[in-house]
């Protein structure tokens, strides 16, 4: 059997990661298993370690704030995804910018809770919610040494419908819990119907 490694790099909470562990990992698709081979988080304090304990995971912590620059930060980043066999890697949550020492070196997606190219940044969901669109959604897209800027693999829209921000926001995570594996499975099985 097939087997395809994924890595997962968060900072937070963990909820999407705990969508992928849930959903992907060691899960069989199109006679392929999707394996979570690795996962890095930045902040030695994320909740997200815990769910992963949950799963059986250990997760290598490795903290920015350890590290003088960002490049020197990418690069014990990227010597870590090295050391495994691994096919993708998933930004889930993961709050750094990167730079071309990651992004050059390592093929992987990131989930952002906006239609892109609108809302790019760190305040995409209180962005959008104030802004006088009447739709939100969630992006997947090809990591580019550009911040929220690489192609576009995969969107889900909702309608605005006088939701509160809290309702904004809910639904966001709600899409981006399905959207996410949902796109892992695509592209490491070619399953256009995933």
């Amino acid at each position: 059997m097939v087997v395809k490694n994924i890595a997962v790099l968060f900072s937070g909470s963990g909820s999407n990661l705990q969508a992928i562990l849930e959903r992907v990992h060691d899960k069989i698709f199109n006679g392929i298993k999707i394996n979570v081979a690795l996962l890095i988080c930045n902040n030695p304090n994320a909740k997200g370690i815990e769910r992963a304990k949950k799963f059986g995971l250990d997760t290598v912590v490795i903290n920015h704030k350890d590290y003088a620059s960002r490049e020197e930060f990418d690069k014990a980043v990227v010597d870590e995804i090295n050391k495994y066999s691994i096919d993708l890697t998933i930004l889930a949550g993961f709050m750094r910018i990167l730079t071309p020492v990651f992004t050059d070196n390592i093929k992987a997606i990131n989930l952002h809770p906006s239609i892109l190219p609108l809302f790019k940044g760190a305040h995409a969901i209180t962005d959008s919610y104030h802004s006088d669109m009447q739709i939100g959604g969630v992006s997947v897209h090809w990591v580019s040494s550009e911040l929220d800027a690489g192609e576009i693999i995969a969107q889900k829209t909702f309608a605005r419908k006088d939701k509160t921000l809290q309702e904004w926001e809910k639904k966001i995570h709600k899409i981006e819990h399905k959207l996410l594996p949902k796109t892992i499975i695509k592209i490491l099985t070619k399953d256009k119907n995933a």
